[in-house]
C-alpha cells in the first residue's frame, strides 16, 4: 500500500504544500488593506504650503485654486479647517472748516473689518487671546478644484470721492466672508461729500460718521448673518461743536464711540474692534502679537483738531490689521494687507485729508496629512 501520509509530508511534495499555504496567507493580507482598513489623508496643491506637526496648511493671498486629489477619510482625514478673511472696508475723506467756521467740518468713521469666518475643530478645546467662534465641524472636500477669491480691501476716501469703499467678498467653497463696510461721514452736504452719510453694514459695521444725522445710525455687523457670527458693529460718532467718529467693528467686538471732547477740539475718535487671535496653527499671516496671530481687526474713527489750537487724540486700531485713526490735518493709515483690517478715519482740520484703504483679505486651509 503506498504511504499517503509521506507523500504529504515529506519531501518535494512537502515544499509545495508549504509554499501553496504561505503565498495564500500572503493574499489574504494584502486584500484586506486593499479593502479599505488603511489611513487614508486629504491630499491638495494650491497657494503657499507649510507644514505644522502632522498638519499642512495652504495660504492664499490672492486668487488661486485648491486642488483636492484625495478626499481622505475617516481614519485618516476627510474634512478641512479654514480661516476666510474678507477685505476691510475704507473710511470717507474729511472736509476741512467751510466759510471760517470750524463747525461745518466733520471727520471720518473707521473701516469695518472683513468678515471672518473660521472652523477648527482641532483647536476646539485651546484657550487663546481673543478665540474667535469657530463653526462646529470641518468642511468636506470631494476631489475637485475649488476657486479661491480673496478679497480685496475697500478704497480710499479721497478729495472728491466722498465715502470711500465697503471690501470685497473672499470665498472658498461654500463659505463666503462679507467685506467690512465702509466708515460712515458725516458735515454739511456738497458737491464734494454729498448728503450725511452713516457707518455702512457688512462683514463688520463701519464706525459713524460724527455730525447728526449720520452719528445716530451705528453701521450693522454681520451682514448678512452667519453661525457663528462673522463681525460686529461700528461704534457711534459724537457732535460737540468739534467732532469724533465711532471706531469699525471687529470680528471680536464692536467699533469703539467718539469720545465728547472735554476741552474744545480735543475728542478722539472710538478705536476699533478687536479682531480674531490664533496660535501658530494657522501660520504666520497676520499681524502678530504676543505670539498670536490676529486677523479682522476695525479700524479708529477719526477726530477734528480746534482751529483754535486744540489737539485731538488718535485712536486704536484692532488688532487684526486696523488702522488708528488720526486727528487734525493728517491723512489717515490704512489696513494691514492680507489681515482684513479696517482703513483709517481722519480728522477734518486743514482739510480735505484722505480716508484710510482698508486691508486685503487671506484664505488658509488646514489638514491633517498624516498621523
Amino acid at each position: 500500500m503506498r504511504d499517503l501520509k509521506n507523500k504529504l509530508t515529506s519531501g518535494k511534495n512537502t515544499n509545495n504544500i508549504k509554499n501553496r499555504r504561505g503565498k495564500s496567507f500572503g493574499y489574504q493580507v494584502l486584500g484586506f488593506g486593499a479593502g479599505g482598513a488603511g489611513a487614508a489623508f486629504v491630499t491638495a496643491t494650491g497657494g503657499t504650503i507649510t507644514t505644522s506637526g502632522d498638519f499642512k496648511i495652504h495660504t492664499f493671498t490672492g486668487p488661486g485654486t485648491f486642488c483636492v486629489s484625495c478626499a481622505g477619510n475617516d481614519a485618516g482625514s476627510s474634512t478641512v479647517e479654514y480661516i476666510v478673511a474678507a477685505g476691510g472696508g475704507g473710511s470717507p475723506e474729511a472736509i476741512g472748516p467751510a466759510n471760517g467756521n470750524a463747525e461745518f467740518s466733520y471727520s471720518g468713521g473707521g473701516g469695518g473689518a472683513g468678515g471672518f469666518r473660521f472652523a477648527s475643530p482641532s483647536l476646539a478645546p485651546a484657550t487663546y487671546p481673543a478665540k474667535p467662534l469657530a463653526a462646529p465641524a470641518g468642511l468636506a472636500v470631494p476631489a475637485t478644484a475649488y476657486s479661491i477669491v480673496v478679497g480685496g480691501g475697500g478704497s480710499s476716501g479721497q478729495p472728491g470721492s466722498s465715502y470711500g469703499g465697503s471690501g470685497s467678498n473672499s470665498s472658498f467653497s461654500s463659505i463666503t466672508s462679507t467685506g467690512g463696510a465702509r466708515g460712515g461721514a458725516g458735515g454739511v452736504p456738497g458737491p464734494a461729500i454729498g448728503p450725511n452719510g452713516p457707518g455702512g453694514s457688512g462683514g463688520s459695521g463701519g464706525g459713524t460718521g460724527s455730525r447728526p444725522p449720520s452719528c445716530f445710525s451705528i453701521g450693522s455687523g454681520n451682514a448678512p448673518p452667519t453661525n457663528p457670527p462673522q463681525g460686529n458693529n461700528g461704534g457711534g460718532g459724537t457732535y460737540d461743536s468739534f467732532t469724533a467718529a465711532g471706531g469699525g467693528g471687529g470680528a471680536m467686538a464692536v467699533g469703539g464711540n467718539g469720545a465728547s471732547p472735554p476741552t474744545l477740539g480735543q475728542g478722539q475718535g472710538g478705536n476699533g474692534g478687536v479682531g480674531a487671535g490664533l496660535p501658530n496653527a494657522f501660520g504666520t499671516s497676520g499681524q502678530s502679537s504676543g505670539g498670536y496671530y490676529y486677523f479682522s481687526g476695525g479700524a479708529g474713527g477719526g477726530a477734528q483738531d480746534s482751529a483754535a489750537g486744540g489737539t485731538g487724540t488718535n485712536s486704536i486700531g484692532g488688532l487684526g490689521g486696523g488702522a488708528g485713526g488720526k486727528s487734525g490735518a493728517s491723512s489717515a493709515d490704512s489696513g494691514t494687507i492680507n489681515t482684513g483690517g479696517g482703513g483709517g478715519g481722519v480728522g477734518a482740520q486743514g482739510g480735505p485729508n484722505n480716508g484710510g484703504a482698508g486691508g486685503s483679505g487671506i484664505v488658509i486651509i488646514r489638514y491633517k496629512f498624516q498621523n
